[in-house]
């Protein structure tokens, strides 16, 4: 149940055909907004940046929208971050973000709606900052929760271009999908055969190298109170229970300044953070982080609020 062109397939012929990713880097650097999906270590990020180049030949201003909370690019894990190409020199600093919106998980199927929230803000901003918006994805792309992902996302960042890569035939049920409920242009294309996926423990260590990045020196220790926090602090909360808490220092007007950590130690609350100045409150994340070894583990706000 597809029309006109929303149905396009790439494919190449092993031992006959050199693959490359520049036909698709093309097609996103020419177009207005471009959507990249597929699973882990397909190739988004290297078509992503590939773009960029290719934009900035042509004189536009390409904008990474970067949502790939567990292996971010740009700026810190947990995190949609977005960054404004002027020159091939911003390529270098990746890792300064000209935008943030914190998620607060490393897993976006725990998190649907802030997630979708998060691109769907940051996209907005890059559509004010740029010509050529790239949104670079996560790898939960399949079963309910990346169909869901993909789906919402879709809807609420209008991409005109989407990208599917595959290994197989992984992502013809979430390319149907966006098709027949969306109508979008999805272009299937098999990923790089000569790519090797990163494995669990080399993924653990770049997203560790990740938040020691943004949590790197000097640290602030900020009293904080409980009145500062969304969601609001149940009344009567044992405040050591927050301990490892990672949280998104929030600005005035609702930007993310930056990451931080609550400490609790002689029955007073602080968040460590390096972004402490305009900080005017914080986002309760769904993590605890280890600030001797960066290692994260997933926890339930709710059990931590209520024991439930």
């Amino acid at each position: 149940m597809c029309r006109g062109d929303s149905v396009r397939h790439w494919s190449y012929i092993a031992g006959m055909t050199e693959f490359s990713f520049d036909d698709l880097a093309r097609d996103v650097a020419s177009s207005n907004v471009s959507m990249l999906i597929g699973g882990l270590d397909t190739g988004k990020t290297t078509i992503a940046l590939q773009a960029v180049r290719l934009a900035l030949a042509a004189g536009r201003t390409p904008v990474i929208v970067d949502a790939d909370v567990g292996n971010s690019t740009i700026g810190p894990p947990a995190c949609v971050g977005m960054k404004v190409f002027n020159s091939l020199h911003d390529l270098e600093t990746l890792d300064q973000p000209d935008g943030l919106h914190f998620v607060g998980t490393v897993t976006p199927s725990r998190l649907v709606l802030q997630h979708v929230v998060a691109t769907a803000v940051m996209v907005e901003k890059a559509r004010q900052s740029g010509d050529v918006v790239i949104i670079d994805t996560t790898a939960v792309a399949s079963g309910v929760s990346g169909e869901t992902l993909k789906y919402h996302k879709s809807e609420l960042c209008r991409p005109e271009k989407i990208i599917a890569l595959q290994r197989g035939e992984e992502m013809e049920p979430v390319v149907g999908m966006l098709r027949r409920f969306l109508g979008a242009e999805v272009i299937t294309a098999p990923t790089d055969p000569a790519l090797q996926p990163m494995t669990p423990d080399g993924r653990a260590r770049r997203r560790a190298d990740g938040f020691a990045a943004a949590l790197q020196p000097p640290l602030g220790r900020w009293k904080v109170r409980p009145t500062v926090f969304a969601p609001t602090l149940p009344v009567g909360l044992n405040l050591g229970r927050l301990d490892g808490v990672l949280v998104g220092v929030q600005g005035l007007g609702g930007g993310c300044l930056g990451l931080g950590v609550l400490a609790h130690a002689d029955g007073q609350l602080r968040v460590m953070t390096n972004v402490g100045e305009g900080m005017t409150g914080l986002r309760l994340g769904s993590m605890r982080l280890d600030t001797e070894t960066y290692a994260s583990t997933m926890v339930s706000l709710r059990e931590v609020m209520f024991g439930v």
